[in-house]
């Protein structure tokens, strides 16, 4: 698995790039909250949050879906 400051460099480089499509996929598959937290802060610290809505909405949205408890238990 890669390391938190690997996946959201490489996630970043997406959002740079312009593929805007393919990093809010990998977005949606992140590994941790740690690594959605990592890859915000490198957003801001790149000064590209509120650059693109979508990729900030996909951050935050998926940032409190793990972080919200879960309903059920798996059997």
């Amino acid at each position: 698995m890669a390391r938190t400051a690997e996946w959201a460099g490489k996630v970043l480089a997406l959002i740079r790039s312009g593929n805007t499509a393919a990093a809010i996929a990998q977005i949606k598959v992140a590994p941790s909250v740690k690594d959605l937290k990592a890859l915000q802060t490198a957003l801001t610290a790149a000064q590209l949050t509120g650059r693109w809505r979508d990729v900030d909405a996909a951050v935050t949205d998926n940032l409190a879906l793990l972080l919200a408890p879960r309903l059920h238990r798996s059997p």
